[in-house]
This record gives C-alpha cells, structure tokens and sequence, in this order.
C-alpha cells in the first residue's frame, strides 16, 4: 500500500478552500467589472476582509468524509456521499446548482444514487474530483470512484471526462512535488484520451485549444479569447477546466499567481479558483498558500482546521481497510451559517449595482 502524502492532501484540500474564499465575491462578474471593484486582490473581500468558502469546499470535505466512510469500498463510498448531499440540501446552501439541486431531490424522492444524476455537464462533479486524485485509490482503480462521484448528480460524459481530467491533474501535482512537471506529456496524454465520441465534444476541444496556447507560450487572456468567452469562464465543465489546467501548469509553484489570474477572467470565479487552488495547492501544500489568505479563512463549522484535519485523517490510510469515524463539526450550526452567509451575498448584490464603473 503507497503512503500517502499528508503535506499534498492537505495541500489541496486548504487550496480548493482558499480559492473558492477568493474567487465568491467576484462570482459572475466580467473581468472590467472585477478590475473595477476589486483592483487587489491582496485578501479575502468576502466580509470585512475575510472569506468564507461556497459550494465548492463543501463538496470537496463531504467526498473526504465519504472517503473515510468508505473502508475502500466504492459502492459505500457512493452511499455515504449520497447520504451527505440529501442532508447538504436540508441545510439550505446557497447558489446551489440546478442539476445539484434536482439530484439531492431525485435522493430525497428514494432514487439510488446509480440513478440520481441528470443529463448535465456542470461543474459539480469537477468540485469533488481534485482529492480523490490525492487521496483516492492508484490507477486505473481510482476510475470508477470518480464515476460513482460525477453519477451521483451528473450524467452527461463530459462531465466525466472533467472529473477525470481535474483527478488525474491533481495526481500529476502530487507525484512530482519536488520536480518540474512534463507538460508535454501531461497534454499529450489528456488531450488524446478518452472514447472518439468524446474526443470532438467541447471539453477536449477546448483542452486542445489549451494545448496550443501553452505550447505557444500563450496566457490565460489568450486562451479565453481564443475560446471565445468574452464575458468570463462559465459554470460550463468544458470552459472550466481547461481553464484552471492550463493556469495550473502555467503556475505550478505559484498559489497566489494562478488563483488571481483564474479570478481576473471573470465568470464562476470561485469554482475556477477553487480548482485551480485545489491542484496548485496538492503540489506546494500548505506552505504554499499564502498565510494572509489562510489566515482570513474565517468560515465556521467548516474552518481551516477542520479542513485541515480531514486531510491528515485522509493521509492516515486506515480508511483504505476499514470504514473510519468522521471528522466532527458542529452539524446543527450548518443552516444559521448558511443564513448568514446569505445575508452577506445579498448584500455584493447590492454592492455591485454601485460605482465604481
């Protein structure tokens, strides 16, 4: 059994949560938009200078509890996690993803969760894949836990193929830590896998678009524009990740390079950053995070410590041979959380129909 690398593990996950914290107050915002109110980028600017993590945290820690749960079995893994997003939804998270949304229902309404996703290629499945490709099993078994994760609310293939994509990214990142990464080799292999009716759908099309542009010495503008995505990076998988893997290979030792330029592009901003702070963040670790960020982490029950304890509890392993005790937290406080949170959201919106333009 391969030891697993605590350093990376809670690398990525404090990564995706931190980025997720930098990019929400940017959310769907054009990059004139975000140059105009958010000129630094020096700290979180959720609330008063602190941040607190969305949607995409909190996939990332409920895949690592149902890890724990799992004992290494794929089809308990699946349950736990299921189970984790019925009572997620009862928690009145806000901006919740409509194929989220149906699915948690579909869950609620007695689907099992080999039935529970909806034909959609959204980001969802791309929130839970980065620890999985750390902390999951070694290839090829990691493949059906990323399947078990995406079908749980997702079916369209390319929300599949994202998934893998953003696991096997962040495989890459753990495994040459201490070694500059074969780009070369790393697109090469991502842009000529996959079934041929998948290979012409508008992931791999995009990843390939991603290719010549790094291979070109492009930037993250030049990519954008040449995907076309005038207005920002959609909540679309296939606009997604090849963008936050190309930022990710672009800046591989750089956290705070590759967060800031994802979130400067405009669009689902705390997603891009979340993942791209997710892969980066595997390969630097917690060191790597710049400490006025980590710092100004101030969501609760789901704190930077209890992010930081799932994942040593993650590097431990026992989970692989037998099912572990969750990580605790205080549950019942998930919904005045959620109030608050809310609250705090209502109030960018208003924030954001004010000067300056």
């Amino acid at each position: 059994m391969t030891p697993l690398d605590e350093d990376a593990i809670v690398g990525c996950l404090l990564g995706q949560a931190v980025g997720d914290a930098m990019g929400l107050p940017a959310e769907n915002l054009p990059p004139k938009r975000i140059a105009r109110l958010f000129p630094n980028l020096d700290r979180p600017q959720f609330f008063f200078g602190y941040g607190m993590g969305s949607d995409d945290t909190e996939h990332a820690c409920m895949t690592s509890q149902a890890l724990l749960r799992s004992g290494g079995d794929v089809d308990r893994f699946r349950n736990s996690l299921a189970w984790r997003l019925r009572w997620w939804l009862i928690g009145m998270p806000a901006g919740i993803g409509l194929a989220t949304l149906k699915s948690c229902v579909k869950l609620w309404l007695g689907f099992p969760p080999t039935r529970s996703g909806v034909h959609s290629a959204g980001n969802g499945p791309a929130m839970r894949a980065a620890v999985l490709g750390v902390a999951g099993p070694a290839e090829p078994e990691h493949r059906p836990w990323v399947i078990a994760c995406t079908q749980i609310t997702h079916t369209d293939p390319q929300a599949f193929a994202g998934a893998f994509l953003v696991a096997f990214a962040a495989r890459v990142a753990a495994r040459g830590r201490t070694s500059p990464i074969n780009s070369e080799q790393f697109w090469t292999t991502v842009t000529e896998s996959g079934p041929e009716p998948l290979r012409t759908s508008d992931l791999f099309r995009h990843m390939r678009t991603a290719c010549e542009q790094f291979q070109a010495g492009g930037s993250l503008t030049d990519l954008v524009a040449a995907m076309k995505l005038r207005n920002g990076v959609s909540g679309y998988i296939a606009h997604t990740i090849p963008v936050a893997i190309f930022a990710f290979l672009k800046h591989p030792d750089e956290y705070r390079t590759a967060v800031e330029s994802v979130i400067r592009l405009g669009g689902d901003t705390d997603t891009g950053a979340a993942i791209t702070g997710a892969l980066v963040g595997t390969r630097v670790g917690k060191a790597g995070i710049p400490k006025e960020w980590l710092d100004r982490y101030a969501d609760w029950p789901r704190s930077a410590s209890y992010v930081e304890a799932l994942g040593k509890r993650l590097a431990e392993g026992s989970w692989r041979n037998s099912p572990q005790p969750d990580v605790s937290f205080c549950w019942w406080a998930i919904p005045f959380r959620n109030l608050f949170f809310f609250i705090v959201v209502l109030v960018h919106a208003f924030r954001r129909l004010l000067p300056p333009y």
